[in-house]
Parts: structure tokens; sequence; C-alpha cells
């Protein structure tokens, strides 16, 4: 193994994760956070098909969005109610949020968690996933 690959694996391995305990341990709920349900179900996508790599790249592009369109406040205050119940990791989280925004490794897990809730509670049905059918129910033609 070259000196680039033991240092990957080593920054990989330090990565915070949906399974990751300060992830799992937010106060974040999928249905409580004003963002496209739409957007995030292309992370729910990537994580469906599993390829370590396209979830990275749809994770990476869709979090700075998801950030901007309304997750950023809901996350900060769930990070700040960890670091006050003691959740291990949640003050260094505060400090890579603060530091590196929607870039912040934790911010992409929290996306991944949340993708993850909406396909569970989707369960295959598009307009859970916030689409919605073409043309509306409510037009007669």
């Amino acid at each position: 193994m070259t000196e680039s690959g033991r240092t990957r694996a080593w920054h990989s391995a330090s990565i915070p994760t949906v399974r990751d305990p300060l992830v799992q341990q937010l106060e974040l709920d999928v249905d409580d956070i004003a963002i496209c349900k739409a957007c995030l179900s292309f992370v729910s996508a990537a994580l469906e098909e599993g390829d370590p790599r396209t979830i990275e790249r749809t994770t990476s592009e869709f979090a700075p969005i998801l950030w901007d369109e309304g997750l950023a406040q809901p996350v900060q205050l769930a990070l700040k109610r960890a670091g006050r119940r003691g959740v291990p990791g949640a003050d260094a989280a505060i400090a890579a949020v603060e530091r590196d925004g929607p870039r912040a490794p934790i911010v992409r897990a929290i996306v991944q968690r949340l993708a993850a809730e909406l396909a569970a509670r989707a369960q295959g049905d598009v307009r859970q996933l916030g689409f919605e059918p073409w043309p509306p129910e409510s037009r007669a033609y």
C-alpha cells in the first residue's frame, strides 16, 4: 500500500457517516425540515444504488443546495443541543460546521441520514419524495 493509500484509508475512517453515533443522536426529522424533498431524493437514489463514489458525489453536490435552502439552521441547532447533552463529537462537529458550512463532513453524513429517512418513509411513492403528478390531478383536461 502506498503512503497516499494509507493516508486515504485513515482519512476515510475519520469522516462521519450516516451510522456515526453523533449523526444518529441529532434531533432532526426529514419531515420537519423545510428542504426540497425532490433534491434530497437524488441522494436517496444514490444510497439505494450503493456505489460509494456516487453517494459521495451526489451528497457533495446536493448538501450545499439543501444547506442554503433551509438545512443550515436545523443542523446548527441540533448540534448545539447535542453539545449541551454532552454527545461525544458534537463540539468538533460544531467547529467543523462553523468553519466549512455545508462542506463539513458531518453535514454530508446528516444529508445521507435524512435521505435514508426519506426513502424509508416514501416506500416507493414518488410523491413522498417531493414529486407531483403531471398533469396535476386537480386539473381536468
